[in-house]
Parts: structure tokens; C-alpha cells; sequence
């Protein structure tokens, strides 16, 4: 976990979990434009829903 200036990496809120969101794109494999997306969508650190609902991964087929 890294640390966050506002002191909310990867904790409980009210809301639920609250991520940082580079955290969460290392935890879930998302590639660095998603991440982009995801930090100019909802700012730094996020609930893990609002993350969840708003990610996308690219398909992998084997």
C-alpha cells in the first residue's frame, strides 16, 4: 500500500473500502491508461464500488 496525502489508502469508510487509485489498478492489472481514466474520473482514492463499477480490463483470450 502506498501512502496517500489524504491518509484514505485502502481503508473503511462509511462508504465501504476506499482505495488509492494506483493501489487498485496494481492489485487488479489494469494497464496505466485505464488508470488515467480512472484518476481523472474520480480523482485520487475512490470507494472500492465506485472503482469497481467504473473499470474496465481488456479482454484476454488464451
Amino acid at each position: 500500500m502506498s501512502a496517500d496525502p489524504s491518509g484514505l489508502s485502502n481503508q473503511t469508510s462509511p462508504v465501504g473500502k476506499v482505495w488509492n487509485v494506483s493501489d487498485f489498478a496494481r492489485r487488479y492489472r489494469l494497464e496505466a491508461k485505464e488508470e488515467e481514466r480512472l484518476v481523472a474520473l474520480l480523482g485520487a482514492v475512490a470507494s472500492e464500488h465506485e472503482l469497481l463499477k467504473n473499470a474496465s480490463r481488456a479482454a484476454v483470450y488464451a
